[in-house]
């Protein structure tokens, strides 16, 4: 499962160009998300089987889970930013092509995080309830930051390659879900593609020049921020719940509360975490860099399932 590669700095620059939209183009009011109709596949919603729901129910949840899933790559993109800016920083004095790709590559995650903004407040509007979603974003971008940058690179991997499973493995052929919706997910990996490539060069240069212990401290503070990950993801499973509760305007029995937590807990972690960490791209850049790491990490997805 090696990874072999071309990416450039030139390619992943020039292929962003080409790329290249605005918020304006996937969200606003000529742009009307379909509230009759699923946001999620049901490979990440995993809404179906709950059979004390109803079909409105599923539905309902669904959606919320569609604004939740938003939200956390709009949580999770606060850490990428600055990162990538202190990348490009470094490289004021180094090849122009790849301090402007590193630059072109900000931009996008800033437009992103305003793209899920104004999803956000579109969502509240069409669903006619504000649901609560996890917002300790500053301090856990803080406590990101703090570790090391080979660990900050392979969270900032982990998260790329997830969004192209999420899109090839359930949105990219999938005719139920909201088409303005999948839209945004389309055009997020479009862009997230290219950042991709550039973050296993990153991670390529700096594997070069650490010792087995760094790559061990690594390693150490990606599988932390994965375990922060999965805090935020438990807390927002809980918001969820009460957001369903709120808008079908039902309490739910304990045994129900129970199975729907359940199974949610499993979807989250789905969708955040093995997702990425088990994804064939990322999974070989481990295995050729540093085949330490990739056995570590496979024990913690064992420990996932």
């Amino acid at each position: 499962m090696l990874l072999q590669h071309n990416y450039t700095y030139r390619t992943s620059l020039e292929t962003s160009l080409k790329v290249n939209w605005q918020v304006s183009d996937l969200i606003g009011e000529d742009k009307p998300l379909d509230f009759t109709k699923p946001f999620l596949p049901e490979s990440l919603a995993r809404v179906q089987s709950f059979t004390f729901l109803s079909d409105r129910e599923k539905l309902l949840l669904n959606q919320i889970r569609g604004n939740s899933y938003l939200h956390i790559f709009g949580f999770v993109e606060e850490f990428i930013l600055p990162f990538v800016l202190e990348r490009a920083r470094d490289r004021i004095d180094g090849k122009d092509c790849e301090m402007q790709a590193l630059l072109q590559f900000a931009r996008e995650e800033t437009k992103h995080i305003h793209l899920f903004q104004e999803f956000a407040k579109v969502f509240e509007a069409g669903f006619g309830d504000r649901c609560q979603t996890i917002d300790s974003v500053d301090a856990f971008a803080e406590m990101v930051l703090e570790k090391s940058p080979l660990g900050i690179v392979l969270a900032i991997l982990h998260i790329e390659w997830m969004t192209q499973s999420h899109y090839l493995e359930g949105i990219r052929d999938n005719r139920g879900i909201d088409p303005q919706f999948a839209s945004l997910l389309k055009y997020h990996w479009l862009e997230e593609a290219q950042h991709a490539k550039i973050d296993t060069l990153i991670l390529e240069e700096i594997a070069e020049d650490v010792s087995e212990t760094e790559i061990e401290r690594g390693i150490d503070d990606y599988l932390a921020i994965v375990e922060a990950i999965e805090a935020g993801l438990m807390q927002q499973v809980e918001f969820d719940l009460i957001a369903l509760e709120k808008v079908g305007d039902r309490l739910f029995r304990d045994t129900e509360r129970q199975e729907l937590r359940r199974v949610q807990q499993a979807a989250y972690r789905y969708t955040f975490l093995t997702s990425g960490m088990t994804h064939i791209n990322f999974r070989g850049t481990l295995e050729r860099i540093m085949p330490l790491g990739n056995n570590r990490i496979s024990d913690r997805i064992r420990q996932l399932f």
